[in-house]
């Protein structure tokens, strides 16, 4: 599978087993289920983090085919271009003030806080209505004990990126194991370069979606209680792994989302990286005309001792916050945007609906960072 820069349509190749858009906000007055009392239409805006790079179909296009075939339901796309934490404080910000969004995309990990905030509504009845659109797993991340709160839209299963002709320059393969990862951390090392990069800023979903394609669950439920557990056998490998490579400065220790991450890309000192798939949609941005352009491959996580399997980093759904005017409104959009799979797979997403996603292998030096696959 190879990675080029600029995007059409995405498609990822994960294991088996076990990446941010923002809501909705009804922006006029009138009766849930009608048009308003003036007979306009209700006006509902999207506010989304979706990378909306060149060559991917925007959050805006895909929302003006809704608005033209449904006229009395009107969205309004607008996007965020801050992280993800600073989204979460303005919602919860406009929310307390009566002016927050009738629909906001939310990470998995978010939506229970969000919900004992008080700043999220509970739409099972609507909800219901969509499930058989959504895998399973997903649909279960929008749930709080018998609440759910929205509809799921992306996963994030982990994967391997790599630059296919550096790993060739230094006699490498793609590596299978978390043996084969350890011996390509010390060769590339050797020559000055990296095949991981330890990331502090996403450990909390980084590390236990490794744990988990290790084999490992760190929380669980045992009646009205929660059981913690990060000290199992695969967690422990896991740790010793990074520990070990920490300790022989075979990895490059950098935040994620910070300058040195994207550095180390751009200058060619870090040419591997264990990431969530939908990091393709950002992870390649910067190399556009540089050396490494087309170079870049995703390949399944190396078996990391539970065999092909992966573990979940992020993820997100719709989620209707609290104050929202129109909800069924908003969840019938909510679930026909989040099944345009093909347009939502074009922003590097491992889309939450059911179905199959077109994947034409048309990689070229002109199109936008994508995965592509032979037909």
């Amino acid at each position: 599978m190879a990675i080029t820069p600029r995007f059409t349509r995405t498609a990822a190749i994960v294991a088996v087993g076990a990446v941010s858009a923002f809501g909705l906000a009804a922006c006029s007055s009138g009766d849930s289920g009608d048009s308003g009392a003036s007979g306009e239409p209700i006006t509902i805006e999207y506010l989304h983090r979706l990378p909306d790079g060149e060559g991917m179909t925007p959050a805006s296009e895909i929302v003006d085919r809704w608005n033209a075939e449904h006229p009395d339901i009107q969205v309004k796309a607008t996007k965020f271009d801050g992280k993800s934490s600073d989204m979460i404080l303005k919602l919860e910000t406009d929310v307390k003030a009566g002016n927050g969004p009738c629909l906001a995309q939310t990470g998995y990990s978010e939506v229970p806080q969000l919900f004992v905030k008080g700043l999220l509504q509970d739409v099972a009845d609507e909800a219901k209505k969509y499930e058989d659109d959504f895998s399973a797993g997903a649909f279960s991340g929008m749930k709080v004990g018998d609440a759910i709160v929205g509809l799921p839209q992306d996963t994030g299963p982990l994967v391997y990126f790599y630059n296919e002709a550096e790993f060739t320059a230094l006699g490498l393969d793609a590596p299978k194991t978390l043996d084969d990862l350890t011996a390509d951390s010390a060769a590339a090392a050797a020559a000055g370069k990296y095949v991981t990069a330890f990331t502090p800023d996403e450990a909390q979903n980084w590390l236990s979606a490794q744990s988990a394609a290790a084999g490992d669950t760190w929380f669980s439920t045992a009646g009205d209680e929660w059981k913690v557990d990060a000290e199992g056998a695969g967690s422990e490998r896991v740790a010793a792994f990074w520990q070990g490579l920490l300790d022989g400065k075979q990895t490059l220790a950098t935040e994620r989302w910070g300058e040195g991450f994207t550095a180390a890309l751009n200058e060619g000192s870090l040419i591997g990286h264990v990431g969530a798939a939908w990091e393709a949609g950002f992870l390649l941005d910067s190399l556009d005309g540089t050396p490494a352009e087309g170079q870049w491959r995703v390949a399944q996580l190396p078996d990391f001792g539970a065999g092909a399997m992966s573990g979940p980093d992020g993820g997100s759904g719709v989620s209707v916050m609290k104050g929202c005017e129109y909800p069924a409104e908003a969840m019938e959009f909510n679930d026909w945007f989040n099944t345009q799979v093909d347009d939502l797979a074009s922003q590097g997403l491992v889309v939450a609906a059911k179905g199959d996603v077109e994947t034409p292998r048309r990689c070229s030096a002109s199109s936008a960072v994508r995965m592509c696959s032979p037909n």
